[in-house]
């Protein structure tokens, strides 16, 4: 019944189809080509007439069926040729359809098999041909074999550009997701690294507001800078063209730091970076900052970056007193995008909690673009 539906519904002929079924169904006329040189009776036109009538819903229904549906179809057509057999030679067009029915049966193994019973129908029904009985079996095996072959690649075809574009379709959904957690990641440990900045130098700044002006007003020049940056890289994240340089993120995490009243001691080398490695450090090295500053509770924190064997080995460790064992760790969105992040690029993340807070982050150091 749906299907029925839908045929009345239209489009009768699928879309991708396009037009050319249509097209086909004029072949029925030659059913009636003999009646150009030999006059039929009222009864043979009605019917030529009503067959046709007949079969162009069955035509169009069997571009929807099921298997069983169009297994039907193939044997109504057949039978309705084999009717008209002894009576018309243009009942070939009948078989020619049949033939062409059979791409609607799934697997093709199954198809090439019905194909073969509608040429063995053909070849029966050409002993009750009356007339021209070589001309009906010759017509109707050379023109329904290659109808019907081309029928079932054809099926074939659809149905593998059909599992490629859901395949297309589900990498892009995935590639959408991947995205969507890529900002959220990023996101993350932009706004976390900058608002804890701006809350920082903004907790300074009241401090600062009855007894230094100059340099309450100096904390207000750095909070505005550090939210219009803040401004600037969640654009850049959200449209992914985001460069993120070590040069910014080391000096973002010194004055971070210098406003939470944290020591610093670096040790980073100068080393060509992948733009990807150098985007994946600049991020932990944020969020490893805003954890000390927020988490932590530390006094002094040490930075390093060094080169080994073709490796860039980010450590940061905090003296902080907050964690006493690596029990007491969550590993929270933030170290998770920082993990997820190094893992993309064959690297990885080691934590541990001893006398503070030590993170190790080992990526490919590439080459440099």
């Amino acid at each position: 019944m749906k299907t029925i539906k839908r045929v009345l519904a239209g489009p009768w002929v699928p879309p991708e189809l396009g037009k050319l079924p249509y097209l086909w169904a004029f072949s029925l006329g030659f059913l009636f080509w003999q009646y150009l040189y030999r006059p039929p009776s009222a009864l043979e036109l009605g019917l030529a007439c009503l067959s046709t009538l007949l079969f162009l819903p069955l035509y169009f229904f069997s571009f929807w069926a099921s298997d069983r549906q169009a297994m039907a179809c193939i044997v109504f057509t057949c039978l309705v040729g084999g009717l008209w057999v002894p009576h018309n030679f243009g009942a070939s067009s009948f078989f020619i359809f049949a033939c062409g029915m059979c791409g609607r049966v799934q697997p093709p193994r199954r198809a090439y098999l019905v194909l073969a019973g509608v040429l063995a129908a053909v070849a029966i029904a050409a002993w009750f041909a009356q007339f021209a009985r070589i001309g009906f079996l010759m017509s109707s095996l050379l023109i329904g074999i290659p109808v019907g072959i081309a029928s079932i690649m054809e099926a074939g075809l659809r149905a593998s550009r059909a599992q490629l574009m859901r395949k297309q379709e589900e990498v892009e959904h995935m590639a959408r997701i991947a995205e969507r957690e890529r900002i959220s990641r990023d996101l993350h440990d932009l706004l976390g690294h900058s608002l804890s900045l701006i809350a920082l130098k903004a907790e300074l700044a009241g401090k600062l507001a009855g007894r230094d002006a100059d340099a309450c007003r100096k904390e207000i020049r750095d909070i505005e800078t550090s939210a219009r940056q803040a401004l600037s890289e969640v654009r850049a994240a959200v449209t992914g063209y985001r460069q993120s340089g070590l040069a910014g993120a080391l000096a973002s995490a010194r004055a971070s730091l210098a406003a939470a009243n944290v020591k610093l001691s670096e040790d980073v080398q100068r080393f060509p970076l992948a733009p990807a490695s150098e985007h994946v450090l600049a991020l932990a090295l944020r969020e490893a900052v805003t954890n000390v500053v927020r988490h932590a509770g530390a006094t002094c924190c040490s930075l390093g970056l060094v080169l080994e064997q073709d490796t860039a080995v980010l450590r940061v460790f905090d003296d902080g007193t907050r964690l006493r064992s690596d029990r007491d760790l969550r590993c929270g969105n933030g170290l998770a995008g920082m993990r997820e992040r190094a893992c993309a690029l064959g690297g990885d993340l080691a934590i541990r909690v001893g006398a503070g807070l030590a993170l190790e982050l080992r990526v490919p150091a590439g080459s440099a673009a």
